[in-house]
């Protein structure tokens, strides 16, 4: 077989949230951008689900209406612990429950439909020489690009051959989630506690239940199966046993992705801009890092858009002005995710901090406009 060598201005490797949502965004500004992806579409992904509102009038700016999916629409947060304590509180600007398996696909053919170029194919390694990349991938075929964004995910091979720190710490976390149906508030997103980790639950479309929580691996490891993990921890939960039992499992068998690190990353590495979880996990407590993902490839986006017309002179200006904007966007937010994780995993911790949230009413909502955005205006 003759191998290829194909010629791009822009390669996005990674066709999740983050690598789309440029893509569609590149596309627009008419920048020559192609796209690499692993798994065909549609497929589903291991995630909360809920996407906060700040995104929304940038997402119609890129001509990607989410109603048209039926999202279930949320506007309330609810917290409890194990010993039955809660508390639920309005969320300013709202968001929607809209699964991966549909969203990922939507961005996809609207990619596609506008000309989109993509690739379904592993990258197996990257180099820079002078001012191109050169990126091989599993195919053996080379693409030469002038830039290359990781939009990969939480961890990928990638990130061992570019020797990113994080990528060589073992992290304690793995994450479940599965869909159900059943009986379930709409309007709320919820975060239950339990011992060791928490879990979210809200609606998705077509009236499906997103059930995705985050644990720690040596306490799972100490069951037999997922489901004696989750009998015997989570239903100490009143309120997620009573969601548990009175739901029913639409996947064949629950993802499971292990190994999650919620520490620092770079936002640039090897003169490659990484977005969305590439450059950042924020915790799953956080409920926001689907809109996280969007307004971080907005910012990557803009900026390569000022390169190309000299308005950013070189390639560290803009790698300079990137690592700033995603810093001052970011850091804080990711902060505060870690330490209110590292707070409600500690059963006798979380119990005072609902106490307290409980007595003071303000406490919650500050803490969700430290954890959320503010709206993404785009003007025309």
């Amino acid at each position: 077989m003759q191998l290829m060598s194909i010629q791009t201005d822009i390669l996005i490797i990674g066709g999740g949230l983050a690598g789309l949502t440029t893509a569609l965004h590149l596309q627009r500004e008419g920048l020559e951008v192609l796209l690499v992806e692993k798994y065909r579409y549609p497929h589903h992904k291991v995630c909360g689900e809920y996407l906060s509102n700040e995104v929304t009038p940038y997402l119609q700016w890129l001509d990607v209406d989410i109603r048209t999916l039926n999202p279930t629409l949320i506007d309330k947060l609810e917290l409890s612990t194990i010993s039955g304590k809660s508390i639920i509180t309005d969320l300013p600007l709202g968001g929607m429950g809209i699964s991966r398996f549909t969203l990922d696909n939507f961005l996809y053919q609207k990619f596609i439909a506008k000309g989109g170029k993509i690739i379904f194919d592993a990258v197996l390694t990257i180099n820079n020489k002078g001012e191109s990349f050169f990126t091989e991938l599993h195919s053996k075929d080379i693409i030469v690009s002038k830039h290359v964004i990781g939009a990969y995910g939480k961890r990928s091979g990638i990130d061992l051959k570019l020797r990113r720190k994080f990528i060589q710490i073992k992290s304690p976390f793995l994450a479940v989630k599965s869909h159900y149906s059943g009986d379930f508030n709409p309007k709320v997103v919820a975060l239950h506690n339990f011992n060791g980790g928490y879990c979210g639950v809200s609606k998705v479309e077509d009236e499906k239940i997103n059930i995705c929580y985050l644990a720690d691996y040596h306490t799972f490891m100490k069951h037999k199966s997922l489901l004696a993990y989750q009998e015997n921890v989570l239903y100490r939960n009143r309120e997620l046993r009573k969601i548990f039992e009175s739901s029913k499992l639409l996947f064949e068998q629950p993802l499971v992705i292990s190994q999650l690190s919620f520490g620092t990353k770079e936002a640039v590495k090897d003169h490659i801009l990484m977005i969305g979880d590439t450059a950042g996990l924020i915790h799953p407590l956080c409920g926001n890092g689907m809109a996280m993902a969007i307004h971080g490839a907005r910012i990557c986006a803009e900026l390569l858009q000022q390169f190309s017309t000299g308005k950013i002179k070189t390639r560290e200006e803009l790698e300079n002005k990137y690592k700033s904007a995603w810093n001052f966007h970011f850091k804080y937010r990711l902060k505060t995710g870690t330490a209110l994780s590292a707070l409600l995993r500690k059963e006798k911790l979380s119990d005072l901090a609902i106490k307290a949230m409980i007595s003071i009413p303000g406490i919650l909502p500050a803490i969700i406009r430290r954890t959320h955005g503010k709206t993404l205006i785009v003007n025309a």
